[in-house]
């Protein structure tokens, strides 16, 4: 007889019903579908941003549910612990949810698959998460990639699996596990003043993530390419924070990107690569875990970076190193808790290179500030621009963020979207930094704007030096 005890659906970063095949998976149990939210300690060491950006997704999440007559339950602790707990309780025989690929979820989920499976529960994991299974992608030899554009190659004719439409409706168990709070959970503790400034600028939840998609390749691909590295423009997709959270699949992205390419539409395929390159980072990962940590490449160990920052480190932080270019992009980050790609690549090399500080600094802020925060994207982004990582730009393309903003933003549009000092009527994206920010920051819209923090043409000399000196010694 088929076993139809109630399904455990173990929500992680799946955040949708659309195109879920953890969530098809435990619908062909035939059983009763339980969603569980275990809000455990790798959880619990999310940055402020993150973390409070999953509460907001998860919130909107149980209402989705809820109107497909099911439930989210909630629990706090050891997800094994809280596992068995639920089975206990509900007398679930399954336990199903789409894979993670950092190595301490793959520690954790390993450990709960075969503790499960001793307990006679059936277990299954599944892919959704990503379009390609970073072991199913090697090269000619059998290895991982290390490069970009060889990656691309190798999978941009693969099939993709197909989308799958969301279930008219969960089936329920009888009665509900016990169920934990929400607002109890307080994830969004740590944002201080920021919570409701950042949260007003979130796109949350399934369907909106959808909608913005769908307005993307109707208003914007066409010129995707030519436009998206202007911080000013709306250009891009916009749905980095939907995909952090599993809120759209990159299947989705794929398919009807796709489309859009077959229909003519000139931004399309560039718009597709950049869905692979998220793709290429997940690659990384798996196969390297140690570029969360460290240097990918073993021979900048020895790079003479601050490891002691101080006051530098903070003005940055803070948008106040002076150059108007990095300082808008770091208020971005803090008011909305996303930037701009060309920002991103900005601020990183006026640390990394002009300031001389350690990535990891840089890394550790971002992990704190972004909402759409990826462990993957994240590492390969800082050792990217930083030099020391796979495929990276060389140390030497120091980039300039007086003649970036020259390039990028000639005609000032997102220098006054985000910096409120010396204009008479600042817009509220820019006055939002002074509502977000700690009050131990004492900064005020009405302050003069800070000097610049290092001469650009001595960072630089400094900076390649440096990289010299380094080169010499290896």
């Amino acid at each position: 007889m088929a076993d139809t005890r109630p399904v455990i659906w173990w929500i992680r970063r799946d955040l949708r019903l659309r195109d879920n095949p953890a969530l098809t998976a435990a619908l062909e149990t035939g059983g009763p579908i339980i969603p569980l939210y275990i809000h455990d300690p790798q959880d619990e060491a999310l940055g402020a941003a993150p973390k409070f950006r999953l509460g907001l997704g998860l919130e909107r999440f149980a209402k989705t549910l809820e109107g497909h007559g099911s439930r989210l339950t909630l629990r706090k602790g050891d997800a094994l612990a809280v596992l068995r707990e639920v089975i206990k309780e509900s007398g679930a025989g399954h336990v199903i949810w789409s894979r993670l690929y950092d190595p301490e979820a793959i520690k954790r989920d390993t450990e709960i698959k075969e503790q499960l499976k001793a307990a006679d529960i059936t277990v299954k994991s599944t892919g959704g998460r990503l379009m390609f299974e970073p072991w199913t992608v090697e090269t000619k030899d059998g290895g991982m990639y290390k490069v970009y554009t060889p990656f691309w190659k190798a999978v941009r004719d693969r099939e993709v699996e197909g989308l799958i439409d969301a279930p008219a409706h969960l089936p329920k168990p009888d009665a509900w596990p016990a169920t934990d709070e929400l607002a109890d959970y307080n994830m969004s503790a740590a944002m201080r003043r920021g919570a409701e400034i950042v949260a007003g600028y979130c796109r949350v939840g399934e369907d909106a993530a959808l909608e913005q998609l769908d307005r993307f390749l109707e208003e914007r691909v066409a010129t995707y390419k030519p436009d998206r590295d202007f911080p000013g423009r709306a250009a891009t997709s916009e749905l980095s924070e939907n995909l952090a959270w599993g809120e759209i699949s990159p299947h989705r992205m794929w398919h009807l990107g796709a489309q859009a390419m077959r229909d003519g539409k000139q931004g399309a395929e560039h718009f597709l690569k950049e869905v692979v390159w998220r793709e290429f980072a997940y690659h990384l990962m798996y196969h390297s875990p140690h570029i969360l940590t460290r240097n990918w490449r073993e021979e900048w160990d020895g790079f003479p970076w601050q490891d002691d920052p101080g006051e530098a480190l903070l003005r940055w932080q803070q948008g106040q190193t002076g150059y108007d270019f990095v300082d808008a992009a770091m208020r971005e980050l803090y008011v909305t808790g996303k930037m701009h790609n060309r920002a991103r690549m900005i601020v990183a090399s006026f640390l990394t290179k002009h300031l001389m500080i350690h990535w990891k600094f840089g890394m550790q802020w971002f992990e704190d500030c972004l909402v759409d925060w990826d462990p993957a994207s994240n590492a390969m982004g800082w050792q990217w621009v930083a030099g020391s990582g796979p495929d990276a730009a060389p140390f030497f393309r120091i980039f300039n963020p007086d003649g970036q903003l020259d390039k990028f933003d000639p005609k000032g549009r997102y220098v006054r979207n985000w910096l409120a000092e010396g204009q008479s009527d600042p817009p509220q994206t820019a006055t939002d930094f002074f509502a977000a920010t700690p009050m131990s920051w004492e900064l005020s819209p009405k302050d003069t704007r800070a000097r610049p923090i290092i001469d650009l043409k001595r960072g630089r000399e400094r900076a390649l030096e440096a990289y010299h000196d380094s080169r010499d010694k290896s």
